[in-house]
């Protein structure tokens, strides 16, 4: 009898569904989070020149030092901190998850969050502990601590600001939770760009913190880059892990070159700021909607009929995620990308008219 998936693939993986990426194609796409802007045209061409000279015959920078080098120029490292490089920070989850997956070991978060610490639980056989987050989507830090004296999770993930929800976490709740974890804390900032404050200098304090960035948000999604920082002894052993050469020499040089431009970047995302500002009050007004306040690029808000009016706005050309179904916290949910100013307006008029057709 010759072998088939059913035969070899673990039953938990087979029973999963894989991650789901919808066709945008003619679409106002405010669905994932990206970055509207284009890079500037200067940028681009000095981009091209630089891209079209990279050696394609020849394997990367193994440990990427200049890449490393130029975050370490552009954000605050901590100096005594090291950075592993990711190919996007699913692959920094990934290698957490397999470097801890000892037979029993949790990977503990909160839910609602990022769906990607669930599935990689999964994927390496941890089992997977959360425990949910308030009716307003605030920090339930006793709920926390309660989750870390029973599960012993070997390592938790907090995503501030967090997916799909927008909000930030408090420090003081940050550094308490720190202090009760038996295992790794991994804080998850990868709409830091978009809000007020900041990690990185957790792990230079406290040894059993790591900070996992992506630079996706600010402008390359494209690239596929996320980075971790942390005390050197983790991140030794977790580069053990790292399969060799995984961040390409085009990423390696065009993110270089992109981070020597960071105030550029930064002013994109001060702008989007701003622009998500603007968005939030034209949601506010239109009838039955509520929106949740957001530090990230995004904007969760509730409305009633959520599926139908995600229906009515993909057949308006416009594609908004719906996580009405994600967790019974996000019952009526959607969540939006903040786009262009004309991405915007597109989107409201859509959903103007979706209300007005659905009554």
């Amino acid at each position: 009898m010759s072998a088939t998936p059913q035969s070899l693939i673990r039953e938990d993986l087979l029973a999963l569904s894989a991650y789901h990426v919808p066709d945008a194609s003619g679409m106002v796409k405010l669905d994932a989070m990206e970055n509207p802007y284009p890079l500037p045209g200067d940028l681009v061409a000095e981009l091209g020149a630089l891209l079209g000279g990279a050696p394609m015959n020849r394997y990367p920078e193994a440990d990427a030092r200049t890449l490393k080098a130029a975050i370490r120029g552009a954000l605050d490292v901590p100096a005594d901190c090291d950075i592993l490089l990711g190919n996007g920070s699913d692959e920094i989850i990934q290698l957490l998850a397999m470097a801890v997956a000892k037979p029993g070991a949790v990977l503990a978060s909160i839910e609602p969050t990022f769906v990607m610490f669930r599935m990689i639980a999964t994927f390496t056989g941890l089992r997977y502990a959360s425990c949910p987050l308030r009716a307003d989507f605030s920090l339930d830090v006793d709920a926390v601590l309660r989750l870390l004296e029973t599960e012993r999770p070997a390592v938790m993930f907090l995503a501030t600001p967090n997916n799909p929800t927008g909000n930030t976490f408090a420090r003081a709740d940050i550094e308490r939770i720190a202090a009760a974890a038996p295992g790794l804390l991994v804080v998850d900032e990868a709409y830091y760009a978009f809000g007020d404050g900041s990690y990185l200098d957790l792990p230079a304090r406290l040894p059993n913190v790591l900070v996992m960035r992506t630079f996706s948000k600010l402008g390359m999604a494209g690239l596929r880059l996320g980075f971790l920082v942390g005390a050197p002894a983790w991140l030794e052993q977790l580069d053990k892990l790292r399969l060799p050469y995984n961040v390409n020499v085009l990423t390696q040089l065009a993110a270089t070159r992109l981070l020597g431009s960071y105030p550029a970047l930064a002013a994109q995302a001060s702008a989007i700021r701003a622009d998500r500002s603007r968005l939030a009050d034209a949601l506010r007004a239109v009838p039955g909607v509520e929106v949740f306040a957001s530090d990230a690029n995004f904007l969760l808000f509730r409305i009633p009929r959520a599926a139908a009016v995600f229906d009515a706005l993909a057949a308006r050309r416009v594609l908004v995620k719906n996580v009405s179904r994600a967790h019974p916290l996000l019952s009526d949910c959607l969540r939006v990308t903040v786009g262009t100013p004309g991405e915007n307006t597109r989107f409201i008029a859509a959903l103007q008219e979706a209300v007005t057709v659905l009554g």
